[in-house]
């Protein structure tokens, strides 16, 4: 069963935010305070964009699944005041790209031609090294991630510069660490980094972002309509520039890697893996950070590990067995920390990459200006999200036997 688990135990939240709280219940609840009406935000969306009102059908049915989604927030998310408001700030966000996504690519129907090929695409379990191989990754000249500022605001509105794009983003991504500080040790959140497909995927109204806000466990994802979407994205923000492969990533194409190749046949999967005694609590510890940042309670799942050495073992079967493409590689946190540079090229080499000199050198000046820690340690033990240090150990033993990966103290 989930575990319920009161975070003040750990953070202290910032007077403002525990102020904009009690405004919701001085009112009678957070909901009479911010509401979550889909028919009232649609209608916003509307207005904002100047009576735009066709949210495109690129990726199924949208409607439905933002019915759905506010559904499950309000029956068991939980969300206090300034939860409320951060997620009606991303659920009219996402409408508003909607209208403007669908407008451009029927002013220009060629986008739907777009090719995506061969993109990069990081997986693995979350802590496993992800963000920052996506980083050093998007360094590459020949390549492009999608930044943050762009995911957000694909489409320009009424004039925006590109500064106020930038600018809108910017306040968003930070606003994470203001409403929660120790949020920062963990995530870089920034208008100019790169973006993971979480939140690239926002305005499909399914896939992870909004399985990890709140507590929705009746809630289920549509992850073809997530790929359609992400597939839409990208080819809107390629179009009339020039051709270069893709870089995306998120932990979550481990659960459906199947639809990435069928989204993207000749897609280079890497799959990060690091020491599950260092990802799980870590894991654990970020997805309750994330949830307290919008609820005073958090509901976490059980702290045991055993499903994540199940999805392991199964891909390593599929891969040994031939039931999924060749284009599946490995990268080793371990390797990655001790020489990035070396990691890196080795990578490209089993894809047939070219991995340029120049290249190499913005990884390492990108790493000099970004020291490990620079913005203090995410603390956390086992111990106390659950976890027995020698069962996880065991039950992960036949996924860091088969990967040898490398067991950190």
């Amino acid at each position: 069963m989930p575990r319920i688990k009161d975070l003040s135990e750990h953070y202290t939240r910032p007077s403002w935010v525990r102020r904009i709280n009690a405004m919701g219940d001085s009112v009678g609840g957070a909901h009479n305070l911010v509401p979550l009406d889909p028919d009232a935000l649609i209608r916003s969306a509307t207005r904002s964009t100047g009576g735009l009102s066709d949210f495109g059908d690129f990726d199924g049915d949208w409607h439905a699944r933002l019915l759905s989604l506010i559904s499950e927030i309000e029956a068991t998310g939980g969300l206090h005041a300034l939860g409320r408001l951060m997620t009606r700030q991303e659920i009219l966000r996402g409408l508003r790209t909607r209208l403007l996504l669908t407008k451009v690519r029927t002013e220009h129907p060629a986008i739907a031609d777009e090719q995506i090929e061969a993109p990069l695409v990081i997986t693995g379990p979350p802590r496993s090294g992800t963000s920052i191989l996506f980083e050093l990754l998007a360094l590459d000249p020949n390549a492009r991630a999608p930044l943050a500022w762009e995911v957000l605001h694909p489409v320009p509105f009424g004039g925006a510069s590109g500064d106020a794009l930038r600018a809108m983003a910017e306040c968003e991504q930070e606003f994470w660490s203001d409403v929660q500080p120790e949020f920062e040790t963990i995530h870089e959140l920034r208008a100019d980094l790169p973006v993971e497909c979480v939140t690239l995927t926002l305005p499909s109204f399914t896939g992870g972002h909004w399985g990890m806000i709140a507590n929705m466990p009746n809630w289920v994802a549509d992850y073809p309509a997530t790929m359609d979407y992400h597939r839409a994205l990208l080819q809107t923000l390629q179009y009339g520039g020039p051709p270069k492969n893709w870089i995306v990533k998120t932990p979550l194409y481990l659960v459906f890697i199947d639809l990435v190749f069928a989204t993207y046949p000749d897609a280079w999967v890497i799959h990060t893996h690091r020491d599950p005694l260092k990802t799980e609590p870590s894991s654990l510890s970020t997805l309750a950070t994330v949830r307290w940042e919008r609820s005073e309670e958090v509901e976490l799942p059980e702290a045991n590990g055993a499903g994540l050495g199940d999805v392991m073992m199964l891909l390593a079967q599929r891969r040994a067995g031939g039931g999924l493409p060749d284009q599946i590689i490995d990268s080793h946190f371990s390797d990655l920390m001790s020489d990035p540079v070396a990691a890196i090229d080795k990578l490209y080499g089993q894809m047939q990459r070219p991995f340029l000199g120049e290249h190499a050198d913005a990884i390492r000046h990108y790493l000099e200006a970004k020291p490990k820690g620079k913005f203090g340690k995410h603390k956390y033990s086992a111990e106390e999200w659950g976890f027995d240090p020698a069962k996880l150990r065991e039950k992960m033993l036949p996924y860091t036997d088969y990967y040898g990966i490398k067991l950190e103290a």
